[in-house]
């Protein structure tokens, strides 16, 4: 088999790999479980995709981002890879097929969602496969230590159990803290500890949190001071249209993406973004997963995050070429409100939670006893409507019904339209000749997509009504009556989000909920908002702040973010500054004083400095003051 260097090169075509892909690569291919944490823009998927072309067999890669699946998998075909990819939303028949092509075809690279990793369509299939590696993106989601678990990754472990022989497990994430990271490797039945991982540190990425009424006055400020190109995050669909059209009315090339994209369409607005024909792209968090663009400018956030891991992956992804950068919070009163009143909806009443289950059994109108395994488009807003729930209680809900194990939420999946001939050629021919108004469909339909007698094809309405001169909606009636009778099989498009019911459905009052579990993730929800908050309003360097969260605690001030910033504009340097927080721990070696004696302790002429040095001191609670004296706390 190839070396991992000639594969990188033959189809990726670079001379070396990035800081620590070779070694992970290394150890995965000796066998060894694998945990690594690389920040953003560390080239995860490379620590994947190479190994699984030096060995026989399949690589399978578990990932919960239908959107970062689907684009991998395009990215992978451009360049010649076999691979393929199964998730919610996708017809049996669809993922009978895949599934046969991976034992039986040359696909190297099986993508599934986790909840479809343990459906026992999948299950049996994967027995029979020839797995080489099992990866495991996004591998926080296994931990409830962390902010995204997803109960369904827990059974990721047993797949192992299923195979004729042994393969390792690569497990992969931008973000763990020290509980996670231990977590990770428990769950997933580590044979022994084994972790990459770099330093979160990033000296050329200035952070900066910035108290603002106006945002996008500021927002606009910022991108027209700050040149090159940039991401702005928002946390829904519809804002991420009316920034960028607000941008674009400002003179400036912006574009908007979010997951509900087809998948020509977001790839259309990455390469725009990628060959800067765009400067700003404004995105959900869809944006940015496995894109790797190493001169962006600004990531500009216009929300308070859920969490400091989704904030400093998403921030991560400004200046992956070492040049200065800038990481923007755009923060006010109302977000912090805004994300304490989410947290207080985020945990209901547990009969609440009881009462959604039921009513989600009428609204799929499924019986006791079935639904398991199945996907279903799902509209929270008309179920919220029709059993008349507030919508964010609803979603709620759901949430805690997800985290016990009873069902899973996608985001919106962009499935396209699928047609396929259900008659034979000359019964084909024979309807055209008897009904003319549907011959030159029929023709086009046969010129422009082959093998429409023998699968199901891809269509795309909009070309095709293009081409034909009728409207979409005249093109989907012609369908339907083709459909209706009996010529073709029909499936339109659709763009909602995916609810997978991953138990048969029971009655709810027999709900059984860990009510501990519960308590905990609470628990570990409200932690994660206050150091969010924090973060905000503490004036304590930004990037330290986010370091000690990573356990990174050994760390200096960065000197480039807003808190040094200003430190520095009263003429206190960051060196300045350490050598007199020295002195002053020397001054209160052998006890505590007050503020007077402490100036006394330095020359007059070094009295502004030390008072400086003092303030900030007691801002960070380095020191604090107690019945008049100061006293180093750290």
């Amino acid at each position: 088999m190839p070396t991992p260097l000639a594969i990188l090169k033959d189809y990726w075509g670079f001379e070396s790999f990035r800081p620590a892909q070779q070694e992970i690569i290394e150890s995965v291919l000796e066998g060894k479980d694998t945990l690594a944490l690389l920040p953003t823009g560390g080239g995860k998927s490379i620590c994947y995709q190479v190994p699984a072309h030096c060995k026989p067999g399949i690589t399978l890669v578990i990932s919960p981002l239908i959107a970062l699946m689907k684009d991998q998998v395009y990215n992978l075909r451009k360049r010649n890879i076999r691979a393929e990819a199964v998730y919610s939303g996708m017809h049996f028949k669809d993922i009978d097929r895949i599934l046969d092509n991976c034992i039986y075809g040359e696909i190297k690279l099986l993508y599934l969602s986790p909840e479809r990793l343990i459906s026992d369509l999948a299950i049996e299939r994967i027995k029979q496969m020839n797995i080489n590696l099992i990866a495991v993106d996004e591998a926080h989601c296994i931990s409830q230590w962390g902010y995204d678990f997803r109960p369904a990754y827990l059974r990721i472990a047993e797949v192992r159990e299923w195979l004729d022989k042994p393969a390792p497990i690569l497990a992969l994430t931008a973000t763990a803290t020290k509980e996670v990271v231990k977590d990770i490797q428990d769950k997933l039945s580590f044979q022994k500890s084994n972790v990459f991982q770099n330093s979160f540190n990033r000296p050329n990425l200035a952070y900066v949190v910035l108290q603002e009424e106006n945002k996008n006055a500021k927002l606009l400020s910022i991108v027209k001071n700050v040149k090159g190109s940039g991401v702005v995050y928002v946390r829904n669909r519809r804002k991420t249209k009316e920034i960028a059209l607000f941008l674009q009315r400002n003179s400036i090339r912006a574009d908007f993406y979010h997951a509900g994209l087809s998948p020509e369409d977001r790839s259309k607005k990455q390469d725009d973004w990628m060959q800067n024909k765009i400067r700003i792209i404004v995105s959900t968090n869809a944006f940015g997963m496995g894109i790797d663009k190493p001169d962006v400018r600004s990531v500009v956030h216009m929300d308070l995050p859920d969490s400091l891991e989704a904030y400093f992956q998403e921030a991560g992804r400004g200046g992956r070429d070492g040049k200065k950068s800038y990481a923007v919070l755009l923060y006010n009163e109302a977000d912090k409100m805004t994300l304490i009143r989410q947290y207080e909806l985020a945990f209901p009443d547990l009969k609440e939670v009881r009462r959604v289950y039921q009513a989600l059994g009428s609204f799929l109108q499924l019986a006791i006893g079935s639904g398991k395994g199945e996907s279903y488009d799902f509209d929270i807003i008309r179920f919220a409507k029709n059993y008349n729930f507030e919508t964010i209680k609803a979603l709620n809900g759901l949430k805690i019904l997800a985290d016990d194990g009873w069902l899973s939420m996608s985001e919106a999946v962009y499935i396209p339209s699928k047609l396929k001939v259900q008659v034979s050629k000359e019964e084909l021919y024979d309807f055209q000749l008897k009904n003319r108004k549907f011959d030159l469909l029929i023709k086009t339909i046969l010129r422009t997509y082959q093998g429409a007698f023998s699968h199901f094809v891809n269509i795309n309405e909009y070309q095709l009504a293009r081409f034909l001169k009728i409207s979409k909606t005249e093109l989907e009636m012609l369908f339907n009556n083709l459909k209706a009778q009996g010529i073709i099989h029909y499936k339109p498009q659709k763009d909602q989000p995916q609810l997978t019911l991953l138990e048969e459905r029971i009655d709810a009052k027999n709900l059984i909920f860990d009510k501990k579990l519960y308590e905990f993730r609470k628990q570990r929800h409200k932690e994660r908002i206050d150091r969010v908050v924090a973060y905000a309003e503490d004036q304590i360097c930004r990037s330290r702040q986010l370091l000690n969260y990573f356990n990174e605690t050994e760390t200096d001030d960065c000197g480039i973010c807003d808190v040094c910033l200003e430190k520095n504009k009263s003429g206190l340097d960051s060196e300045s500054f350490k050598q007199y927080e020295q002195k002053i721990r020397m001054v209160l070696k052998d006890g505590a004083l007050s503020l007077e004696e402490i100036v006394d302790a330095f020359a007059p002429k070094r009295k502004e400095q030390v008072l400086q040095t003092l303030d900030y001191l007691l801002d960070e609670g380095i020191l604090s003051e107690k019945n008049g004296k100061l006293i180093f706390e750290i």
